[in-house]
């Protein structure tokens, strides 16, 4: 005898029994296991060390939770983590009156964004085939240079790796995680009372400059962010520097211009203390990623999206021309911007091109490759804490030609054409999730813009793009999913398992029953119903 609600009659739990026994288990066994191992490991490290592993893992503990009980809440936490880890390290180290070069801290967000293979492993084998194809064409360039970088670059390849898989595992996860418009409204709505939270802290930095954020000033050797004095510092906010402060604000700005539902929980004056914030910075190549991405997505809206886009745009514009010259250090900020009409006369302009000439030699001598952790921040795990030859690199594609050679920069701008593909398959649908992948356009041509400054394929920049990429091409595909499911559902009425009913004879088995039930269904269920009560009458 079998029941819908309480499974075989063999007293077998069901397969989500089954499920959430094992959820329940390894959540047990981690809350277990992991203190005494932290304990362990702890009393075996340095005062500092210990101190930096204690906060590593209070971060990722939440996410592990999340992953195995809240899976789409779990990017909202990631990002939160991306946000404060830096201003966390810079509170350690001023804490200990020490600055480290290299911090067990800067794993903190790639750990817990790591944290998305957890429901990615556990539904891989509901993966649609154009995703799984995706995968596969940006794991061979990227299996090519790890090849390289681990025989060339040492532990600093297992860093960078992790910088470039992280951001791309969300292109799995938005694929098996059963995300809604609604869960998409929310997950860019709790980004941008984020980006608030960062331009908030960004602007009290810009006046005051706190002990610590003076104190990492001071011994980073970053002679590009100023002074450490009020209206004197480029704004870095809870973030490491000020590009990836204004990388992490523009990609909230776009969606909080464009619809009112993704400004989050402050409106329109979220979005002038992020403007405010962002001019801050002085990072000139995030208004021209924040002008490519607000132009695509409004090039690609019908007639009326486009005006209400356009007036919604002038309306920032002209807020920016009344409020900048009344903020403090005015005049600096003016300077900066003024930059952009004599882009020829600009130093850090003239820099980029010499770069680009002094490169090229240098990719053609070398058509294979440096490998992965040849390039950035990885560089100085190899190198003592310092950055290595190709640490600073202010051009992505020279970036990633460097990385993956010839044959494999070849293969990996295929893989993003592949991705471009899909995103225009979503813009060229009429359902009402076309703006997802309106926006998940503008941050494909946005990050292809962007390289003319650095790559923005990994680290923050990375799970950004990825994530506003991701969340187009995966919320067509599950909803159209659920609607054929209930199309089918309705189409083709299937029969339920038999039931167990009670009547005044006792309890027996009743037989299956379509789920459609028609008058005549109902005069032979009462008429079995009195039949059996007779037999048990005798």
């Amino acid at each position: 005898m079998t029941s819908r609600y309480s499974g075989s009659s063999t007293g077998l739990p069901l397969p989500g029994n089954l499920r959430a026994l094992a959820t329940a288990g390894i959540f047990t066994a981690v809350c277990a296991v992991v203190p005494l191992m932290i304990g362990f490991v702890s009393a075996k490290l340095s005062s500092s060390s210990s101190l930096q592993l204690a906060i590593v893992s209070a971060l990722l503990f939440p996410a592990f939770l999340l992953a195995l009980l809240k899976p789409r809440l779990l990017v909202s936490y990631t990002l939160l983590v991306w946000a404060i880890a830096p201003e966390l390290r810079r509170l350690a180290d001023w804490s200990e009156g020490a600055y480290h070069t290299v911090s067990l801290l800067s794993l903190a967000p790639l750990l817990a964004g790591a944290t998305v293979a957890i429901p990615v492993m556990r539904e891989i084998h509901t993966i649609k085939r154009p995703f799984m194809r995706l995968m596969l064409l940006f794991a061979v360039p990227l299996g090519y240079a790890t090849l390289i970088g681990l025989a060339k670059n040492g532990v600093g390849s297992a860093y960078d790796l992790l910088n470039y898989l992280v951001p791309l595992l969300l292109l799995p996860y938005f694929a098996v995680t059963p995300f809604t418009a609604r869960d998409i409204d929310k997950l860019l709505g709790t980004y941008a009372n984020l980006a608030v939270m960062v331009a908030v802290y960004g602007i009290i930095q810009y006046l005051t400059v706190p002990a610590w954020d003076a104190f990492w000033m001071r011994n980073s050797g970053m002679n590009s962010i100023g002074t450490p004095h009020p209206l004197e510092v480029r704004v870095f906010s809870t973030l490491n520097s000020p590009g990836p402060a204004a990388t992490f604000l523009v990609f909230a700005l776009v969606p909080m211009i464009l619809e009112k539902r993704w400004r989050g929980a402050f409106s329109w004056i979220g979005v002038l203390l992020v403007v405010v914030c962002l001019l801050t910075t002085l990072v000139r190549a995030s208004w021209l990623v924040l002008l490519v991405m607000l132009l695509v997505y409004i090039a690609s809206s019908s007639s009326k999206g486009k005006w209400k886009t356009l007036v919604q745009v002038l309306f920032v514009a002209l807020a920016l021309f009344w409020i900048v010259p009344k903020l403090p250090g005015a005049e600096g900020l003016t300077a900066r911007m003024e930059t952009l009409s004599s882009i020829k006369e600009d130093r850090s302009y003239n820099d980029r091109l010499n770069l680009l000439g002094s490169m090229i030699p240098a990719i053609k001598s070398n058509p294979v490759g440096q490998g992965i952790g040849s390039v950035g921040q990885s560089t100085k795990l190899g190198n003592s804490g310092e950055l290595g030859e190709y640490g600073i690199m202010d051009n992505g594609f020279i970036a990633l030609m460097l990385t993956f050679g010839a044959p494999g920069g070849l293969l990996f701008f295929i893989a993003l054409g592949a991705v471009a593909k899909q995103i225009f398959g979503r813009v060229a649908g009429t359902n009402r999730l076309q703006l997802y992948g309106r926006l998940a356009l503008a941050a494909w041509v946005g990050a292809v813009a962007g390289l003319v400054s650095d790559n923005g394929f990994s680290g923050l920049k990375g799970y950004l793009i990825w994530m506003l990429i991701a969340l187009g091409l995966g919320a067509r595909e599950r909803m159209n999913s659920r609607k054929k499911e209930t199309a089918r559902a309705a189409a083709e009425p299937e029969a339920v398992s038999a039931q167990v009913r009670c009547g005044e004879a006792g309890c027996f088995e009743m037989p299956a029953v379509p789920q459609v039930v028609t008058a005549e269904t109902k005069t032979t269920m009462n008429s079995y119903m009195g039949k059996k009560t007779m037999d048990a009458n005798g």
